[in-house]
């Protein structure tokens, strides 16, 4: 391998606007990615190393893959899902240095871990010579997630995360946990031309929480037919579908009402926490209009609406309220790798996307 061999790849956060957490059953979601970004970087070494902060492990055979509940997790799960298990004849692994850092606060419910994921994927497939697209990469990155790292996710934040941008997404016929043969690949479809202005206010509550143990147990509840929960999600579908032509029409007062209902059925399932609670309240009470959790749970980021371009009293309330970070959700570019690190001058490595896994 030539040490020329670089390549620099990233993925965005994102932020649920809208219709969450119904992309876990099928639902639709409106979400924006955040100007916040997981940076891979990948070139040849003398053996296959990982690198995050001040932390680095060396991998020697692929029993090295299994997770071990640490900060390399993610780089496992991708590794694990680009080069195959273990198995008679299966090549060593390669020799690789992968560097990796990120802006996004760890769980702080903006979808770090799957910018993380999504990012060394596209790094690790550009290496390889692929190219994948937005679908193939949401996809890839989803069932690694969750069948790989085990973690109750849904389908919106893979699809936010590799495409980038201020998107609808519907994930009809996706309500399945497990990604079957001939899955359906979600319909995603850009906003942002028709719609100048994100009148949105991001606040970390500072309560890193994993989404996946909110998830889990409200998941149980739905397979098992509880008609409330059944219920609730069948309306935060029809919330974002209805909130889309909200934000066509620039309807920031039925935008508002949507938030509040989509947060009501929410917080009724379970989802929220003190901390999510107090910030809302503080930014209805500031003149919002309207808020709910934007990702994560129990914790996490919420989100506001507010259409004045002044934010600052939305924002002094937020901060008093405990707010520890705020951001603007902002159409960021997805995952991708950067064409001036890869391929070297005179090579040529795109080749035909494999199927997936």
């Amino acid at each position: 391998m030539s040490a020329r061999r670089r390549i620099v790849a990233s993925a965005p956060a994102r932020a649920n606007l809208l219709g969450n957490p119904s992309d876990l059953y099928g639902g639709a979601v409106v979400g924006c990615s955040v100007p916040l970004r997981a940076h891979v970087t990948i070139e040849a070494g003398e053996a296959l190393t990982l690198h995050g902060g001040e932390q680095s492990v060396r991998l020697v055979e692929r029993a090295d893959l299994t997770l071990r509940g640490d900060r390399f997790d993610a780089a496992r799960a991708a590794l694990a899902a680009e080069f195959g298990p273990a198995s008679a004849g299966a090549p060593p692994l390669p020799a690789l240095r992968i560097c990796y850092r990120s802006e996004i606060p760890y769980g702080s419910g903006l979808a770090g871990s799957t910018a993380l994921l999504a990012a060394l994927l596209v790094g690790l497939a550009a290496w390889r010579g692929e190219t994948l697209s937005p679908y193939h990469l949401a996809e890839r990155s989803r069932a690694t997630e969750r069948q790989l790292l085990g973690v109750a996710c849904g389908w919106v934040d893979p699809y936010l995360c590799s495409f980038g941008g201020f998107r609808y997404v519907d994930l009809g016929g996706k309500q399945r946990d497990d990604a079957a043969p001939g899955e359906l690949y979600a319909t995603v479809e850009d906003l942002a031309p028709y719609v100048p202005e994100l009148p949105f206010v991001l606040a970390f509550t500072g309560v890193a929480h994993h989404s996946g143990s909110v998830h889990a147990p409200i998941r149980r509840r739905w397979e098992d037919g509880e008609p409330a929960v059944v219920r609730a999600y069948q309306r935060m579908t029809a919330l974002a579908r209805e909130g889309k032509r909200a934000l066509l029409h620039g309807d920031w007062a039925e935008l508002g009402a949507l938030f509040d209902e989509n947060h009501a059925l929410t917080r009724e399932l379970g989802g929220s926490g003190d901390a999510d609670e107090r910030l809302i309240a503080a930014a209805r009470r500031a003149g919002a209009s309207g808020a709910k959790l934007a990702g994560a749970g129990g914790g996490g980021t919420i989100v506001a609406l507010w259409p004045d371009p002044d934010a600052s009293a939305l924002e002094q309330a937020l901060r008093r309220a405990g707010a520890t970070a705020l951001y603007r959700p902002a159409v960021e570019k997805g995952a991708g790798w950067e064409p001036s690190t890869f391929p070297p001058t005179g090579e040529t490595l795109t080749v035909p996307t494999r199927p997936l896994s």
